[in-house]
């Protein structure tokens, strides 16, 4: 039987993120008493201001923490920062939030970084997943958690389900597998009941985790070149962030998702030639050049989601065709509106300047 989210009490851990905040919006529009928990360390405003902080797109990745930020505040969801690694900080929280479902969206979540910095993705990523579900355990009715489509590492056959044998490339991948386990150790040795989440090649409004997506865009935006790795005839389930977000609802809402593992993708595989080509649409000056591929980027497909259909009623809307549409306009959009706050500023700066001259 449907459980209704009206009034049900949940926590979002890493909630400020890309998918938490999303995720947390929907949640509150559908009658939720959602809570966000965030350190705002990884992939958030901190950050910016330190191993991210040389990046060339610091100040438009600002803005969307911002409008983030912003939305959070102007839907009435309280924001927490804490940091998940601290284990008696998080409990007393959590405890005082008495949630009935619990988010983990606590995590490192770009492959190559991962590879690059183990510690950190670790401790920011599986000592996070510890801490949640030790303090779970004896006080919530449901734990979802976050893994990828990365662990099932090469994909075979024309598409991978959730009986396909993982066998994952690299930290990242190996992290998620491993936090799939935990999880489920958890549900064998005290009963708690989860959902473990796969979803593959995320685009969507206000990430700053720079996916491919997202980088075309802001690159096209700007006047350069779109770089492929390989010849960019391999295919990524890529999935729109409304079609996620309404996945996990359905999770939360149909207890047949519990004690399951859930790929929840728009469920067909697409070229990463078909999203250059929808970039060149919008903007056709813009040339594309192909490099070397990451030796440890496992080749990824189609990821089948029919068990999510059969036990959740979940129906992706949103093709690459509309959504990354969708996604390019509102990157229009947030550029119009920080070039018009540039041009404010300087006429400001010229009014001042003028003033004092006189």
């Amino acid at each position: 039987m449907k459980q209704d989210l009206i009034g049900r009490r949940i926590v979002l851990i890493g909630g400020a993120g890309f998918i938490g905040h999303n995720l947390a919006l929907e949640l509150k529009k559908r009658g939720a008493e959602v809570s966000v928990v965030d350190g705002l360390q990884v992939n958030n405003l901190l950050s910016l201001h330190g191993d991210m902080g040389a990046n060339v797109e610091r100040d438009l990745y600002l803005s969307i923490i911002s409008e983030r930020l912003d939305l959070l505040r102007a839907a009435g969801i309280p924001l927490y920062v804490e940091d998940a690694r601290d284990y008696l900080r998080l409990s007393l929280l959590i405890g005082r939030l008495n949630p009935q479902v619990i988010v983990l969206l606590a995590a490192v979540a770009h492959a190559a970084r991962s590879n690059k910095d183990p510690f950190h993705t670790f401790d920011h990523s599986f000592r996070t997943l510890e801490n949640a579900l030790d303090i779970a355990r004896d006080q919530v009715e449901h734990f979802i958690y976050f893994s990828s489509s990365m662990v099932y590492g090469n994909f075979e056959g024309n598409a991978v389900t959730e009986e396909t044998v993982c066998n994952p490339l690299g930290i990242y991948g190996a992290l998620k597998f491993g936090g799939e386990k935990l999880v489920i150790a958890y549900n064998q040795v005290f009963n708690l009941p989860y959902t473990i989440v796969r979803p593959s090649s995320l685009y969507g409004e206000r990430c700053i985790s720079r996916r491919v997506g997202q980088v075309f865009i802001e690159n096209a935006l700007r006047g350069r070149d779109l770089s492929i790795q390989g010849d960019g005839n391999e295919t990524l389930d890529f999935t729109y962030i409304d079609d996620l977000v309404n996945g996990v609802c359905a999770c939360i809402e149909q207890p047949a998702s519990k004690n399951q593992t859930l790929n929840l993708t728009f469920g067909r595989g697409r070229s990463l030639n078909e999203v250059a080509a929808i970039v060149k649409e919008e903007f056709p000056d813009i040339k594309v050049k192909h490099v070397t591929r990451e030796a440890l980027m496992p080749e990824r497909g189609t990821l089948c989601v029919d068990k999510a259909r059969k036990l959740i009623g979940y129906e992706p809307q949103f093709p690459l065709e509309v959504g990354y549409r969708r996604y390019i306009e509102w990157y229009r959009g947030l550029f119009e509106r920080m070039n018009a706050k540039a041009q404010m500023s300087a006429v400001l700066q010229l009014t001042g300047w003028l003033c004092l001259a006189v």
